[in-house]
């Protein structure tokens, strides 16, 4: 079966530091994949690559086939692969439901002149939007807002808005940064292909299936989380060589 996403070589560097050094990884279609590792292992650095919004020192990547390489974030995303952030962003002045059709406005197309002159696939459009808005306020839970300024939302409910935003061109693909764990499961649910970032194990090996595992740049192990959670290689990247010797005997 061919991968929805296909990771080639991708690295990165910044100045003399390789934060991420030809890093390989498939993503199956309806899969949801951790990708962990400890602080500065790269994570973030290959989500903002893959997304468009860092630009990449080589490698090459493709979504269900069509290369994404160097192309800018708006048609990445686009083409089916969205992102949200570990720092939420939010109009605040601005309701959850305006909020979330501002989003969908960067992805519809509609041209300058449409806008300016109301035309009925402009009126089409926004309609469907507000649709889908109110269809993912409900399914994170936050339908209850629809009508609030998103300065009233808590950090875990602008973190359930950053990411209904990042649903609302009914991406092929998402890469979560540090998501809230309530609506993994529904968003995948909707045929979405969930790539999960994160720094706390035990959350990502509750939630997936497989698990990708950074250190320095560098991909150490891929594989099923039982397997994952037994790999020397990460325990020592989380717990240090003699932490990792010293968790092995004691299991001896």
């Amino acid at each position: 079966m061919t991968p929805l996403l296909e990771v080639r070589g991708l690295t990165k560097r910044y100045l003399g530091l390789t934060a991420v050094d030809r890093v390989d990884f498939d993503v199956e279609a309806g899969a949801v994949v951790g990708l962990i590792g400890p602080n500065g292992s790269g994570k973030s650095t290959i989500v903002d690559c893959l997304s468009g919004f860092e630009p990449a020192d080589g490698g090459h990547w493709r979504l269900d086939g069509r290369a994404l390489t160097d192309l800018p974030a708006h048609r990445i995303a686009r083409a089916g692969l969205t992102r949200t952030f570990q720092t939420v962003r939010a109009y605040d002045e601005l309701t959850l439901l305006d909020n979330l059709c501002v989003a969908a406005q960067e992805e519809d197309g509609v041209g300058w002149l449409a806008a300016m002159l109301r035309t009925g696939r402009l009126r089409s459009v926004e309609a469907a939007a507000t649709a889908r808005a109110r269809e993912l306020l409900d399914i994170v839970d936050l339908a209850e807002y629809a009508q609030a300024p998103a300065a009233v939302l808590s950090y875990g409910q602008r973190k359930l808005l950053a990411i209904a935003a990042a649903m609302m061109a009914r991406p092929r693909l998402i890469l979560l940064d540090e998501p809230v764990a309530g609506v993994i499961q529904q968003l995948n649910a909707e045929g979405t292909t969930l790539v999960i970032v994160e720094h706390n194990v035990d959350f990502i090996m509750s939630l997936c299936r497989r698990v990708i595992v950074l250190e320095e740049g560098q991909k150490i192990a891929d594989g099923p989380p039982g397997l994952i959670r037994s790999d020397p290689r990460v325990l020592a990247a989380y717990l240090g060589q003699r932490g990792a010797a010293e968790l092995g005997q004691g299991r001896a």
